[in-house]
């Protein structure tokens, strides 16, 4: 007869075994398709190499942004409270990985009792007691897993503030460069203006100038000053916004000048691929996708036993004797199998509910590759447009260079107005600060396709 129960256990047992395959299962990531992920790629783009191999300091040589950057990357809130929640991450993980150890614990106990008219009865024990539990339909293991993909995830997410903070932390250097440029331009252009102001009273006094060309010329002055209160106001409020990602108070960044800049004149992307290795916000969509994964796992293990084996020993005095008597052994083994029946449905909704989360982190990290695409092609384009544009920006200030000076050798002789020489100067000064603005343009596009493929990452 216990020959037979042993055979049906065993049976059973490995009936289980074979119904819960599925729950140890790893994870794989799915196929994703990266072909043309970039968009048409130029002649002039380079795909054979990325510039996100190279580090944060050798594609930003300026010394004084390096130093800013190394200031950031220690003192940073965002970026110190991204390392303290891989920290927690990892407690999770040492806890989860020490849940296949068996826990210990001491359970000392003592009373006294007493009937009226009748004597103390003192009794104690001194023990210890400790459980374990099996982890035979992967439980443990999923949790461990579960959390060594929330570990991954944090980490992920460390670089991600890391990389944007590297960016965010040059994109407001050369910010401070353009608006540096920019104030400079339209203080010359203000002195312009009152020379040209001082020589429209010579002419008037000897009659070949009025009093209308005067305040006209007045009037454009005196909008160049209002927008060069607007260029300083920028330029404070931007060097705020940067001492306040350096963790310091309000001051004044030291910086060098925007033509001192020097990057690279042909950018590479490498192969679409590379984000899915590369980039810290594709790397945590997929961590999110394992956690997904292997929160199925578990939802299926909660329909298998339990099984967990416990004992206590120790030293007991039960019979009522003084205390200094060494008492008795208590020696107790117990082994405990739970098997879920009727709980209310929650195993099939908290199953429902973990498949659901899976395919919403499957559709997350698909769309997230999308959007890493969509950046570098948006980065590209700005990239090659801007370099256009500067082109066509220098040629143009040459032409109304020449045009300003032109209109007022004619003007001072008498054979064109006022009103021409104005029309040119104003032209001038828009040109120039286009310019200004059109080379922070091909700056920006360059750190945000440094960021777009996931540059900055140290690990």
């Amino acid at each position: 007869m216990q020959k037979r129960t042993n055979y049906i256990l065993t049976f059973a047992i490995a009936l289980l075994l074979l119904s819960s395959c599925g729950i140890y299962n790893k994870y794989r990531r799915p196929e994703v398709k990266t072909d043309s992920l970039f968009g048409e790629m130029s002649a002039e783009i380079d795909t054979t190499s990325s510039l996100a191999d190279l580090e944060w300091h050798e594609l930003f040589t300026d010394t004084l942004l390096q130093k800013l950057i190394t200031r950031s990357l220690e003192a940073n809130t965002d970026l110190n409270v991204a390392r303290l929640k891989v920290e927690e991450a990892q407690a999770s993980l040492t806890s989860a990985r020490l849940a296949y150890l068996p826990s210990v614990q001491l359970d000392p106990e003592g009373s006294l009792s007493k009937v009226k008219g009748g004597q103390t009865s003192k009794t104690y024990t001194l023990g210890g007691s400790a459980s374990w539990e099996i982890d035979l339909f992967g439980k443990l293991t999923n949790a461990k897993r579960s959390e060594q993909a929330a570990l991954e995830q944090s980490v992920a997410y460390r670089q991600a503030v890391q990389t944007q903070l590297i960016a965010t932390v040059a994109e407001s250097y050369y910010t401070l460069l353009m608006l540096d440029e920019q104030i400079a331009i339209t203080s010359e252009t203000i002195t312009n203006w009152k020379e040209y102001i001082h020589s429209l009273r010579v002419l008037m006094k000897s009659g070949q100038a009025d009093r209308a060309a005067v305040s006209q010329a007045e009037a454009s002055r005196l909008g160049a000053e209002a927008s060069l209160l607007d260029l300083k106001q920028q330029m404070v409020e931007m060097e705020n916004t940067l001492c306040s990602l350096l963790a310091w108070s309000s001051q004044h960044i030291e910086r060098s000048s925007l033509d001192c800049q020097r990057f690279p004149q042909k950018l590479s992307v490498g192969i679409p691929l590379e984000l899915l290795s590369r980039r810290p916000d594709v790397m945590q969509a997929e961590a999110e996708l394992k956690q997904a994964f292997y929160g199925v796992n578990q939802a299926k293990s909660n329909f298998y036993p339990s099984i967990t084996l416990s004992g206590s020993a120790g030293w007991t005095n039960s019979a009522g004797a003084v205390v200094s008597n060494p008492g008795n052994w208590l020696l107790q083994a117990i082994g405990s199998l739970v098997q879920p029946i009727f709980n209310r449905g929650k195993n099939i909704a908290n199953l429902k509910i973990s498949k659901a989360q899976r395919e919403e982190a499957l559709l997350q990290f698909q769309q997230t590759l999308l959007d890493a695409g969509g950046e570098v092609n948006n980065a590209l384009n700005q990239w090659q447009n801007a370099r256009q544009k500067v082109v066509l920006d220098e040629q143009q200030v040459e032409h109304l260079s020449v045009a300003v000076h032109d209109t007022r050798l004619l003007m001072e002789h008498g054979t064109t107005n006022y009103l021409e020489v104005l029309t040119a100067q104003q032209s001038l000064l828009s040109s120039r600060l286009t310019i200004v603005a059109d080379i922070n343009s091909e700056i920006q596009s360059v750190i945000s396709l440094y960021h777009a493929l996931g540059g900055g990452v140290s690990y």
